[in-house]
């Protein structure tokens, strides 16, 4: 770490949510940590690269709590490395990884398989999720125990919902003992069938199967059940509808140990922009009515959701080039998530330090890692926006090896110009150029 130079970013717009702080002032770098950052004008450092801040914010390094990756077993998808070079771009320094890989991460070698070939080719910090059960198929439960001891930060599995209330009871008893982090997705199967789109006019004008909003909450409400029966901590990854808001927010007044995710496109996007039978505006869950996008802003605003993630999936063009009801789902979002969360930002939907803290240190809190922050003393994982700066998300543009997104050719307001990670840059807008 002495190696690298240190860093001193002056006159710049300081936005740490974990201190509560929004004021122009200067950060300090030194051997790969945060020396200081507050207002005014701190003392120089020798020898020191000097930015000066002037226009943009500097915020503590993004943490994405929900990115799929196809390593191993669908490097074609993408990569460790291609995935850190997209979340670079994006201004996120830290990534949970979902287990949904080829083979499952359900035992401690293969979640160090992941540590060890993310800090040899990855730009970004990399946290393995582990499976809640072996090969994620929903019968037998995993080593939590093992698992916890060997770091894992959250056991998920990742895009499947478990249906045994049973099985779903022994894992949150047992990793309550381990106060490990249950992850779960909630969309009952059975209802949900081969729906996809959300049930309502627009499922019948486009003459497409569609997924009630029950299948979503009906899952959530039993586990948040059970996570006040078992007391462990229980996280949903990603809500979308008014019903489950609700359901989240009673919990919360319960004093259940329960957390809730939303992605950046279920707070951008709603079931209108599917248009022409779309396929990259084919998610799990399904883009939502506008009155349910609006209600997740709204729960996002008071605290009902806790962070935001990208759900970040990329899928090759042969998944999406198909029939809307036969694409493969999910989109890219590494790199539109901190873009996308702005715009709520520019029409005053929701104050900035809450955004801001909703994709750092709320998530890192989340998962128990030291990054999230601008504290001093802690990892100098930071990005400086260009808050203002208006630009087209177009394909080019993108650093994802699949090219999925649900934002190609966006207009966005607000750019990230440099992202670094425990004192280096990694990514820097003007070249483009992502350092692994």
């Amino acid at each position: 770490m002495s190696s690298i130079r240190p860093l001193a970013i002056r006159n710049v717009r300081i936005l740490d949510p974990s201190r509560r702080l929004d004021v122009v002032g200067t950060v300090l770098v030194r051997d790969g940590q945060i020396l200081d950052a507050c207002a005014g004008d701190a003392s120089s450092l020798d020898g020191a690269e000097t930015i000066d801040g002037s226009g943009l914010a500097c915020l503590p390094g993004l943490v994405d709590a929900r990115v799929f990756v196809g390593e191993p077993g669908g490097e074609h998808r993408e990569t460790l490395r291609s995935a850190g070079q997209a979340a670079a771009a994006g201004g996120v320094t830290s990534i949970l990884v979902m287990p949904d890989t080829d083979p499952v991460i359900d035992d401690v070698a293969l979640a160090e398989f992941v540590v060890r070939t993310a800090r040899e080719t990855a730009a970004v910090n990399v946290f393995p999720a582990a499976a809640l059960t072996r090969g994620l198929r929903g019968a037998e439960m995993t080593e939590i125990g093992l698992l916890s001891q060997a770091g894992v930060r959250a056991f998920t599995d990742g895009r499947h919902t478990l249906g045994n209330s049973g099985l779903i009871r022994r894992i949150m008893t047992y990793a309550a003992d381990f106060d490990a982090l249950v992850m779960h997705e909630t969309q009952d199967l059975d209802l949900a069938g081969s729906g996809v789109v959300t049930e309502g006019l627009l499922a019948s004008w486009l003459g497409l199967p569609a997924v009630p909003r029950e299948a979503e909450v009906i899952p959530l409400e039993r586990d948040l059940r059970l996570a006040a029966l078992t007391g462990a901590r229980y996280h949903a990854a990603q809500i979308s509808t008014a019903l489950a808001a609700d359901v989240m927010r009673r919990a919360k007044r319960d004093r259940v140990r329960a957390t809730a995710g939303v992605s950046a496109a279920h707070l951008s996007l709603n079931e209108n922009d599917i248009g022409e039978y779309r396929t990259f505006f084919r998610l799990s869950p399904p883009l939502r009515s506008e009155d349910d996008r609006q209600a997740m802003i709204e729960a996002l605003a008071d605290g009902t959701i806790d962070i935001v993630c990208s759900s970040h999936d990329p899928q090759d063009a042969d998944g999406k080039r198909r029939p809307f009801s036969e694409a493969e789902s999910g989109a890219i979002g590494l790199e539109t998530l901190l873009p996308a969360l702005l715009r709520l930002y520019h029409t005053e939907r929701v104050p900035l330090l809450r955004l801001v803290e909703s994709v750092t240190s709320a998530p890192a809190d989340l998962l128990r890692l030291d990054r999230g922050t601008l504290q001093p003393g802690r990892p100098a994982d930071l990005t400086l926006v260009d808050l203002d700066a208006p630009f087209v998300f177009t394909k080019d543009r993108i650093a994802s090896r699949s090219k999925n997104t649900a934002f190609e050719n966006a207009r966005f307001q607000g750019e990230v110009v440099r992202t670094i990670v425990a004192g280096q840059t990694v990514f820097d807008r003007d070249t483009r150029s992502v350092m692994a």
